[in-house]
Formats: structure tokens, C-alpha cells, sequence
């Protein structure tokens, strides 16, 4: 093969791969939130951990970062108000009252310490007994300067259940002027910018698409949608998720 036909082969190759569309198909065995605080000097070993499950293809772990330990000294910097309701309507559907740093919340329903693996891979497991979270198999798909999702019908014996897509930075650096943990900086994984309600799942197959622009504020550079059960703003159990890069 001469040199001039290895470079039109590279360069039709390479417009293919820009051309064609990203997909995402992913059906994973654990949403893991991380609730966490840059004014909390028992954080960054569990933003570690949470970098280290976020390169599991079976596990969508997010950083959801949190306000309430501002007045240590240090305002974080990626916290967002809603995220500290969040955290605690989880503790009022689980009847525990637990809200504290570094807290994971395992597929909606199971918390446990979020620098400890061990009790990660624990709570996954009991989150997954009688397949009541994860049954569904979302798509995204990134193509033309759009985001389409798509829920597949399905069993759904509760209420209609929320769709969530989460703008994401899957790695910002900070380093920390002030507080416990002034001096030193932390990379935070699958940062949560935001919350957009796409709509709700009901059991029958549903499509949503959204331009990308509309998404990539913030730094963002990926999206998860998340499928949720609950009522009267208590989040419950998750029926499915999915993460795309966006492009």
C-alpha cells in the first residue's frame, strides 16, 4: 500500500469517527453519591476513593458537594444550596436522621461512610437484594449538537418516577485556602452542577433531547441522567442511570 493511500484511509477514518454519534448504554449495578464538603478534613481520602470508583464502568459515582460546613472558614467552592436538602431528605426517607461528611448514598437507599470501600461494596450489595433498584436500561445518545435519552418500557408499581439529568465535571482541582483543610488541594470526580427535571417514567418507553449547549455550563463535560423513585421531594430508590461524555 503506497504512503498517499495510508493517508486518505487515515483521514476517511478519522472524519468517521468524528461524524458518527457517542452512545452510551450502560446498565450498572450502583449509583454512588458522595456527599461531600471542602471545609471537612475527613473528605479527601473518601474524594480519592470516589475517583478510583468512578474509573469502575459498573459504578456512576458522583461528588455532590454541600454548603453546611462554610462557617469553618472556608466557602466551597463547587457546593451547591440544594444538594444539603438533598442529603437530608435522604435521611428522612431512610427514618436514620444521618447527615454527615463524607456520607455515601448507595442506588437511593443505603448510606454508609464514603472513605470506607469495604462498606461501599457492603451497601451495594444489600441496595441490590430483591432487584427493586437498577431494572432499567437507559440510552444516551450525543449526536448533532443534542442529547437524546431514551427509558425503555417497563415494570413500574409505584408512582411516577423522576428523571433527572445531572450536569458533570469529571475532575476539578481545588486548592483550599482556609479551614481544615487549608493548604492542600483536592481533585474532585463527577462534580454535580445542577439538577434538570427531563420529565417523568411511568412504565411506558420514553424519549427526551435537549441541545448540548443548553448542558455545558459550569465546565461541564459529561452528563448523568438518573431515573429516581419518591414522592413530595424524597428521593426513593433508582430504577436506572446512565452517563454520556459530551462532546
Amino acid at each position: 500500500m503506497t504512503d498517499r493511500r495510508v493517508v486518505i484511509l487515515s483521514v476517511i477514518a478519522s472524519a468517521l469517527i468524528t461524524t458518527m454519534p457517542s452512545r452510551a448504554d450502560a446498565e450498572p449495578r450502583a449509583i454512588v453519591e458522595l456527599f461531600t464538603s471542602q471545609g471537612c478534613s475527613s473528605c479527601p481520602p473518601a474524594d480519592k476513593l470516589l475517583g478510583e470508583l468512578a474509573s469502575d464502568p459498573s459504578i456512576i459515582a458522583l461528588s455532590v458537594p454541600i454548603d453546611y460546613w462554610d462557617y469553618l472558614g472556608w466557602k466551597d467552592t463547587l457546593a451547591v444550596p440544594g444538594h444539603t436538602n438533598r442529603q437530608k431528605s435522604y435521611s428522612q426517607a431512610r427514618g436514620d436522621r444521618e447527615v454527615y461528611t463524607p456520607q455515601v448514598v448507595v442506588n437511593g437507599t443505603v448510606q454508609t461512610l464514603g472513605s470506607d470501600y469495604g462498606a461501599i461494596e457492603r451497601a451495594i450489595t444489600v441496595s441490590r437484594r430483591g432487584g427493586a433498584t437498577l431494572p432499567l436500561s437507559l440510552t444516551l445518545t450525543v449526536a448533532n449538537d443534542r442529547l437524546m435519552v431514551a427509558a425503555p418500557a417497563g415494570k413500574n408499581d409505584g408512582a411516577a418516577a423522576d428523571v433527572w439529568l445531572c450536569p458533570l465535571s469529571k475532575a476539578v482541582p481545588v486548592t483550599i485556602g482556609r479551614g481544615e483543610n487549608n493548604g492542600r488541594t483536592v481533585i474532585y470526580h463527577n462534580v454535580v452542577r445542577r439538577w434538570v427535571k427531563l420529565g417523568t417514567w411511568s412504565g411506558k418507553a420514553e424519549t427526551w433531547s435537549l441541545p448540548i449547549a443548553d448542558i455545558k455550563g459550569d465546565d461541564a463535560d459529561s452528563v448523568a441522567v438518573l431515573v429516581q423513585t419518591g414522592k413530595s421531594g424524597v428521593p426513593g430508590a433508582m430504577l436506572g442511570a446512565a452517563t454520556a461524555t459530551l462532546q
